[in-house]
Formats: structure tokens, sequence, C-alpha cells
């Protein structure tokens, strides 16, 4: 049996049956903090909704306890509690401890979520990366200068260093204190394990990193790793340097190592508990966020240019219990990609058509290829990207559960604000039909 067989199979039986039949694929409901801050700030509105997704099938829930400004929502001496946002304070009570008690009075798992390399919003100006460590926020390379990201306003996200070994501690730090204070967490999903894009990091520290990692000087930094011109129409676009791909192998190292000391940090705290990662499921470009996702025996290299020999040596598939992609995109089927590539094509007169990966459908099945039966993935889509399309919504709930392990939604402000729940479940039944 693989791994993602036998993860599967635990996932089932610590799930109700009846009469011997098989249970249904796991289906997984993302509550974000900071979407439901005020709405989840009551037990009774934690139980209400969880009595919904019973109802409605789903088989686990994933909390989000630490979300982008860096502070947590239990108690932690690592890090600071979020007790406060958009002007609503909570009521004093033990927020994901509500959720496991109930989740588990309704037979669902529940996972706690964390935004790792990220400590900040920057709308707000809030977050760690403000109060109380500046230098940990990423060095962006753009096309107006090197600068932290906290001073580039069109991100949100104040990301972090993945390679700064103190912003590394302090995520460890966190991980391990949530999984010795909640024994009876099911698991925990990371999220944001990544680079802020292709333009971080490019501080001192990371140069000097990576010219420890190839053995020589990077004279001329970071233009030889990438750098900034103009095309024809006048758009600013980046240009490979002649140390780019090695860059880009060292990122994925990067990422790859803190995978690892992430899963033995939260396995040494409590070794039953899941340990899992969300992506997005872009795998062609998702080497800009310094990210390989897929199995160690994928070779990204034979297919992609960009890709190093070297660089398959850093895929973490194998280090996950549990691996939920984000399968975003407005198509769901390869066939509705096809027609509209076909149709842009004949509008316009040129363009090239989008690659079938940029579907529902075609983005389930690559990351079902390249994670090659390692660990068990769960197609997620973004519940907002369907706005006023009820019926593509479901189409895009069956599609995940016909081509993957299982669902992941997010998020549940969505389906609440819009009421979906019946497209929801008719997305249900028919990706559980035969």
């Amino acid at each position: 049996m693989t791994r993602r067989s036998i993860a599967l199979l635990l996932f089932a039986l610590l799930l109700p049956s009846a009469h011997g039949i098989a249970a249904p694929k796991p289906k997984l409901m993302w509550f974000d903090a900071t979407a439901n801050f005020r709405r989840f700030s009551y037990p009774e509105s934690i139980r209400c909704y969880l009595d919904t997704l019973r109802r409605l099938g789903f088989t686990d829930a994933v909390v989000d306890v630490k979300p982008i400004t860096g502070e947590v929502l239990f108690p932690c001496t690592a890090a600071p509690r979020m007790t406060e946002w958009n002007g609503f304070t909570r009521p004093d009570f033990d927020y994901l401890g509500t959720f496991i008690e109930e989740g588990h009075r309704r037979g669902l798992r529940v996972h706690a979520s964390l935004n790792v390399f990220v400590a900040g919003h920057n709308f707000h100006d809030r977050g760690i990366v403000y109060t109380a460590h500046p230098e940990w926020a990423t060095v962006v390379h753009t096309d107006s200068g090197i600068m932290p990201i906290t001073r580039v306003k069109t991100k949100y996200s104040a990301m972090t260093n993945p390679a700064d070994p103190a912003v590394r501690a302090h995520e460890l730090a966190v991980l391990a204190a949530l999984v010795r204070r909640y024994p009876r967490l099911d698991g925990v999903i990371l999220d944001r394990v990544r680079y802020d894009g292709i333009a971080a990091d490019f501080s001192p520290l990371s140069r000097s990193l990576f010219e420890r990692y190839i053995g020589a000087a990077v004279p001329r930094f970071p233009g030889d790793v990438l750098e900034w011109s103009k095309d024809s129409s006048g758009k600013a676009v980046t240009v490979p340097g002649p140390f780019y791909r090695r860059w880009l192998e060292w990122r994925a190292g990067v990422i790859h190592s803190f995978i690892a000391e992430a899963r033995a940090a939260v396995k040494g705290a409590n070794p039953r508990i899941s340990f899992g990662d969300y992506t997005g499921a872009w795998y062609p470009l998702y080497y800009e966020m310094g990210v390989n996702w897929a199995s160690r025996r994928y070779d990204p290299s034979l297919e992609y240019p960009w890709a190093t020999e070297r660089y398959r040596e850093y895929g973490y598939a194998e280090l996950l219990d549990l691996y939920t992609t984000g399968n975003y995109f407005f198509e769901v089927t390869k066939e509705e990609l096809a027609r509209k590539n076909s149709a842009a094509v004949t509008e316009s007169g040129s363009g090239g058509p989008k690659e079938a990966w940029y579907s529902v459908e075609g983005s389930a099945e690559m990351a079902m290829r390249v994670t090659m039966g390692a660990v068990p993935v769960f197609g997620g889509l973004y519940v907002e990207q369907y706005a006023g399309h009820p019926e593509q919504f479901a189409a895009a709930v069956a599609m995940n559960l016909k081509k993957t392990d299982g669902l992941m939604v997010f998020d549940i402000v969505h389906l609440i604000e819009r009421r979906w729940w019946e497209p929801l479940a008719r997305g249900i039944r028919m990706g559980e039909s035969p």
C-alpha cells in the first residue's frame, strides 16, 4: 500500500460508517480567523455551524488560529494573542478548545491552520513586523528598488524571510506550543509556508546563505540572480540571471527543510497528530513561491526549463499526512477551458491558449500526478470565485470530489453570506454519485 492509501484508510477508520458501507471521501471546511472573527466569538455559533457541516456530510473542520498578523487565537507565550479585530473585542473563552470539543461530539475531526511565513497586515500596519520584529519582514526586489515588504502597500500580507533562523525558530515554537496545549487536536495544516513571490527574499542574509549553498560568490547581486527590464509595451518584467535556476533550487531547499523541521516539532509534541499543508495548485508556476510540493520521485526538470536536476530532491509530499491544494479556477472542466481558449483566439486573433491545469479538473489531475501517491490530496475551491454562478460552484465541488481524494472548501464565511448550502449539498451529491 502507498502512504496515500494508508493515510486514507486511517481517515476512514476515524469516521462513522453505516452497515459496512465504505466511508465517503473526507470533506474539509475552512474557518478563516479574521473573516469570521465576530461571528464565531460565541460557543453557540460554533455549535450551530458545526451542526450544519455534519448534516452536509463534512468530516473535518479547519480552524485558522494564526492569521497573517502573526497573532494567535489561543493562549501562547511565543506569540501575541489576538483578542480584537476590526473594532470588535472577543469574549474570553477557549476558541479552539470549543471547536475541538463540539466537533468531536459531532464526529468531526478538527485541524488547526497557521499562516507561517507572514507576520503583518500591510493594509492595517498591524502585526509582529510592525510592533516587535521589523527585521523579520522579507526584503523584496521590485522594479522600484529593493525594500522591506512593509513599504509595498499593494501587498496585504507582510511576509517574512523563510531562510531567517530567528523567523524559523519562532514559527516552530508557536507550532509546538499549539500542539502541546491541545492534545485532542486531530491535525495541523500549515499555510503560507512559502516566499512572497519571485521578488523575495533579496536580503543580505539570503545572499550570504545562497553563496554558502553554491560555494561561490555572486559578484553582481541581485542582477546575477534576477533583474528588472521593460518589454516592448513598456511593462516591467523580470529577467533571469546566470544564477537564477540555482537560486530557485536553493529556495525550494529552504522550504523543504522547514517542512521537515515543522513535522518533527509537531510529531515530537504529539506523535498521533496529522501533519498537513496547503498550497496553490498551479505547480508549473509555484516555483516562484520557492515551493516544491510534489513527490521526491517526480522530476520536474524533465518538463520545465526552470527546474535543475536537484530540484526534485526538495519535493516534500512524503513529509505530509495530508495535502490540500487550491484548485482556484472558474472553468471547471478542461473542455470548458478549451472552448474559452478557442473563443479568445477567435476574438483577438492572437494570444496563446491556457494549459489544461488552468481548470479545476486539470489542476486536480496535475496535483494527483506530481504527488505520485505519496500523500492524500484534497482538492480545494474558493467559494467567492463563483459569485453569481451557484451552478458553477456546485460543479467545482463535484469535480474536486471525483478527481482527488477529498474536498476542501474555503471559506465558510462566503457560504454563510451567500446562503449557498443547497448548491454545496448538490455538488456533494454529484461528486459522490457513481
